[in-house]
Parts: structure tokens; C-alpha cells; sequence
């Protein structure tokens, strides 16, 4: 499928958008922005390549609100950089850094464009390294008194917010599998983590209820798995990764328990009072972010630490990431969040596109259609969904920009916008301009 006429089928209340983050693409060289755990893990595992510039999104942010108008999106995803905000310590915020937020913001609303934002898309800023990180709890403390400073400063001027994005990244791919910062490998921390991460929602959650009556949620990815084949050991290896993966934050979360399998063999990596915890983890949301890429092939795998699996990639057509294209699993995540946790939530597809290995043409043009046909088949899942009476409110594509790709630096383009990172020039794709042709004919 070349184009995406889909989206003429959709209602017109329903929301699309663009995502983004603050470190993939502010640039933290500018606007006296302090330092993340991501520039010190550019340091030690990634040769240096930061987010030192990304887009430069500081500067172009304008240009860049323009894009996202001319397109159609009637809605813009982003993240506020904590240490952007309080670059030194806890108590002193930075003038520049809430200066310009207040500009995005306003150049955002100017454009009848709904700020969407997001409090924590991964840049912690550096001084929390020296006391655990994401491992201690005081953290989750600072975290909430963070988000209290945030709805002060700009809550008048957004309605929805969203407290952690992804929290299984934030914990298991960063602090046991290490792909991310602060790349540790170690069970224990992870454990910490992955219960930390949401106690620092739910207090977040608190704290930005106490100063005005937003509308929260959190921004969850859940990757559909299947087994290597039907043999009960592999059965019982997918079950697992999916309890980690997937039910350990959504059972915390509407349900304020963690699932059984994943507890038994987790569990004893937990502090004696989590219990309590999970009362302030389950406060009733008023909407719910679903990030949705890829699926994953589960096959049983012997582990001295008891997470007996391995992931494996299947066979079908595959993105730049070495993602394969499996639409289906995003309906699933839809059907699964309504028929088992809370069948009256608002849902938002918070993140879903797909990196692809993007360049110029003589005629300084990008023909991604592979990207296209990824959105294709994604929205024609939602739009089902829809039709079947699911709860789901709106569409952000991942990304806007090419950007900073975490661990994978520079050298993954997710965007909409071909970005030449040598002098910051914009280039909309053909993806771009498939949503532009349809959401503005509409």
C-alpha cells in the first residue's frame, strides 16, 4: 500500500499527532540544559555520540511546530528534560529552561496544536546517579516534587500529561538487559527499578493532582510474543516474558498487583513494604499511552537468575531496527487493555512507526514507502478497533524528526522529517506528505 487513504475512514474527533522527545532532539548543548545519565553513557558505551546537538529542536522549535501544522496533526507529543528544568540540584530551576518551554508551549497553542506533553522520557539528570538512580526511592520523591513544579510553571497550558514513558524501558532494557543508560546487567536493580519506576508515577501522579485537575496517564509499550513452538517449556518462557514485558506494569497499574509468575520469580528482589506501594502505583488514570512497534518469538532458554527465555525475530518483513512488521499485535494490545483492565479508558497509540534506512534522492526527495506501508497496516488495526466500539482516541506517529536514537546514535531515522544533522535542514518525506494529503483534505 502506497498511501495511506485509511485515514479518511477515521471520525473527525479522533486525535493525530507527532511524537517526540526532549533529549532525542532538543540538543542540551544549548540553553544551559545540565547533563543526563544519557551523556555519561555516550561516554562510556557509545563513543561519545550524545545528544549534545540532536535536531537543535532548542533553536528550530518554530519551524518544527510549523511541520507538524502544515501536516495536519491537530496534536503534539513531546517531553519536558528534567534537567533542563533543574540542571544543578533539586531546589534551583533554570530561567532559560522554563523560558522556553513557555515558548514552545505558547507557539504550540498558537498553532491550535494540543501540547501533549510528557514528564520523563529517560534523561535523569546526572547527579542522581551517585545515589542509585532509578534504584533508590528518594528518587521517586524528587520525581513528584518535579512534576508539582512542572503543573505550576505550564499546567494552564495543557490538559493531558502523561508521568513516565515506558517504564519497562526505563527498567528492565536499562538496568538488566543494558541496552539503555545507565547499562547495568543486574537482576536485583532491575527488580528495584521496575517497581521504583511506577512508585514514581503514582506519587507523580499525586503531586500533579494536588495543584490542578489534569488528565493523567502513563505511556506503556507492550510487545506481542509468541512462542517458538507449542512444547509447554516454551509456553511457560512466553508467559514470563510477557508478565515482565507487558502485566508487571498494566497489573500494578489497574489492578495494584503484580502478576504470579513474574512475582514468584522476581519477587524476593522486592522490598517488604511493595504492597503498600502498589496502593499509591493503582490511582485510577484518566487515560492510557500504548506504544506499539513489533512482536517478538519467545523460545525457552536456561538462566542461573530464573528468567529462563530467549527473544527471537520471525521471518516477516522487517524495519531498519530489525523490527518485523506485525500489525496485528496492536489490536491486540487495544483488546487486551479494554476486555481485561478497564473497558472505559481512553486510549491514545502514544508511539508507532518504524526506522527505515532513509536518503535523499537527486531530486532531494525521500520515497519512504516501506514507512508508509507500515502506517497503513497499523491504522487500518486502530480503525477496526473503532469499529468494533474500542475506546481509542488518537494516533501519535513516531517520529517527527529523525533524531538521536538512544544506543543507536545517529544512524536510525524514525522520522517523518529527513533531518541532515550536519546544518539542521528539514526535508519532509513521502510519509509526510500521505498524512498531510488526507488529514488536511479532511
Amino acid at each position: 500500500m502506497d498511501n495511506l487513504s485509511v485515514l479518511k475512514d477515521f471520525p473527525n474527533h479522533f486525535t493525530f499527532g507527532a511524537a517526540t522527545s526532549s533529549y532525542q532532539i532538543e540538543g542540551n548543548s544549548y540553553g544551559r540544559c545540565g547533563k543526563s545519565i544519557w551523556d555519561e553513557f555516550a561516554q562510556k558505551k557509545l563513543k561519545g555520540i550524545d545528544g549534545l546537538e540532536a535536531c537543535n529542536h532548542y533553536e528550530y522549535f518554530r519551524e518544527d511546530i510549523k511541520l507538524i501544522k502544515d501536516l495536519g496533526f491537530k496534536a503534539y507529543r513531546f517531553s519536558f528534560a528534567w534537567p533542563r528544568l533543574f540542571p544543578e540540584n533539586n531546589s534551583n530551576f533554570n530561567e532559560e529552561g522554563v523560558d522556553f518551554y513557555n515558548r514552545l508551549l505558547d507557539e504550540i497553542l498558537n498553532n491550535d496544536i494540543e501540547p501533549f506533553p510528557t514528564l520523563y522520557h529517560w534523561d535523569l539528570p546526572i547527579r542522581f546517579s551517585r545515589m542509585g538512580g532509578w534504584e533508590n526511592q528518594d528518587t521517586c520523591k524528587h520525581f513528584a516534587d518535579y512534576s508539582y513544579f512542572v503543573s505550576q510553571q505550564f499546567g494552564d497550558k495543557f490538559e493531558k500529561v502523561a508521568t513516565i514513558n515506558e517504564p519497562w524501558c526505563v527498567s528492565w532494557l536499562s538496568h538488566y538487559l543494558g541496552e539503555h543508560a545507565p547499562g547495568k546487567k543486574d537482576l536485583k536493580s532491575a527488580v528495584l527499578t521496575m517497581h521504583n519506576i511506577l512508585l514514581a508515577h503514582g506519587l507523580s501522579l499525586q503531586a500533579l493532582k494536588s495543584n490542578r485537575p489534569h488528565k493523567i496517564g502513563i505511556v506503556l509499550n507492550n510487545q506481542y510474543a509468541e512462542p517458538f513452538n507449542q512444547e509447554p517449556n516454551n509456553l511457560n518462557a512466553l508467559k514470563l516474558f510477557d508478565e515482565i514485558h507487558n502485566r508487571w506494569f498494566s497489573d500494578a497499574i489497574f489492578k495494584g498487583s503484580y502478576p504470579k509468575l513474574a512475582l514468584e520469580v522476581l519477587g524476593n528482589n522486592l522490598s517488604k513494604n511493595f504492597n503498600e506501594d502498589l496502593k499509591i502505583i493503582s490511582h485510577p488514570l484518566e487515560w492510557v499511552g500504548l506504544n506499539y512497534y513489533t512482536r517478538s518469538i519467545i523460545k525457552h532458554k536456561k538462566s542461573e537468575d530464573g528468567i529462563d527465555y530467549e527473544t527471537l525475530r520471525g521471518s516477516l518483513k522487517k524495519t531498519d531496527m530489525d523490527w518485523e512488521f506485525y500489525p496485528t499485535g496492536l489490536s491486540y494490545f487495544i483488546k487486551r487493555i479494554s476486555n481485561e483492565y478497564s473497558n472505559q479508558i481512553p486510549i491514545y497509540i502514544t508511539e508507532n512507526g518504524m526506522a527505515n534506512n532513509d536518503e535523499l534522492n537527486a531530486r532531494n526527495e525521500v520515497n519512504d514507502l516501506d514507512r508508509v506501508e507500515y502506517f497503513h497496516l497499523h491504522l487500518q488495526e486502530i480503525l477496526n478497533c473503532l469499529k468494533e466500539g474500542f475506546n481509542v482516541k488518537g494516533y501519535f506517529a513516531w517520529s517527527l524528526l529523525d533524531n538521536y536514537e538512544w544506543a543507536f546514535g545517529y544512524s536510525k531515522r524514525f522520522g517523518l522529517v529527513f533531518v541532515d544533522f550536519e546544518n539542521f535542514k528539514r526535508i519532509p518525506k513521502k510519509s509526510y506528505y500521505e498524512f498531510s494529503k488526507f488529514l488536511n483534505r479532511n
